[in-house]
C-alpha cells in the first residue's frame, strides 16, 4: 500500500506540534493550521501544561504565562519561520503569538501586513450550516473580499 505524503497544512501542525513539545516538554492535544490568502493561523489546542493551567488560574499567572509563551515564540521565531519557508516555498512576513490562559490555546498568526483576529468559538459549526444564509438582516450587510 502506498502511503500518501502529507499535505502542507499537515506539515506546518506536525513542525508547530514538535517545535511546543521541544520547547516546554508539552505537546498540543491538536493542531489547525487555516490558510486565508496571505495569513497562516495556527492554533494549537491544549497547549499547556498542568503547571501552567494551575498557574493561569489567577490573574496574574496568567499574566505570566501568557509572557513566557511570548518570550518563547520571539526567541525561536527564527528557527519556525525557516521550518514554514521549507514547507510552503514562501518567507514569513510577519509573526505573533497569543495565549489564551483560560483554554489553554496557543495561537500563532504569520502575516504580511495583515492585521488578524482570532475568535474562538465554544462549539463547533458544521460546514452545512456555515455556508447557509444567516437570519434575514437586510439592516447589518457586511462585503467580503475573496481571499
Amino acid at each position: 500500500m502506498k502511503k500518501l505524503d502529507p499535505t502542507m497544512a499537515q506539515q506546518v501542525a506536525q513542525a508547530i506540534s514538535v517545535f511546543q513539545e521541544e520547547r516546554t516538554g508539552h505537546p498540543p492535544k491538536a493542531v489547525t493550521v487555516v490558510l486565508s490568502g496571505d495569513t497562516l493561523v495556527v492554533t494549537l489546542h491544549d497547549a499547556l501544561s498542568p503547571v501552567e493551567k494551575a498557574l493561569a488560574s489567577t490573574p496574574e499567572g496568567a499574566v505570566q504565562v501568557q509572557e513566557f509563551h511570548r518570550q518563547l515564540f520571539k526567541s525561536s521565531i527564527d528557527l519556525l519561520r525557516e521550518e514554514i519557508k521549507r514547507i510552503t516555498g514562501l518567507a514569513v512576513g510577519e509573526a505573533a503569538a497569543e495565549v489564551e490562559a483560560t483554554t489553554g490555546a496557543v495561537v500563532h498568526a504569520f502575516t504580511s501586513g495583515t492585521m488578524v483576529q482570532v475568535f474562538r468559538l465554544a462549539g463547533r459549526i458544521s460546514a452545512e450550516a456555515w455556508n447557509e444564509s444567516g437570519p434575514e438582516d437586510q439592516s447589518q450587510k457586511t462585503e467580503v473580499q475573496p481571499c
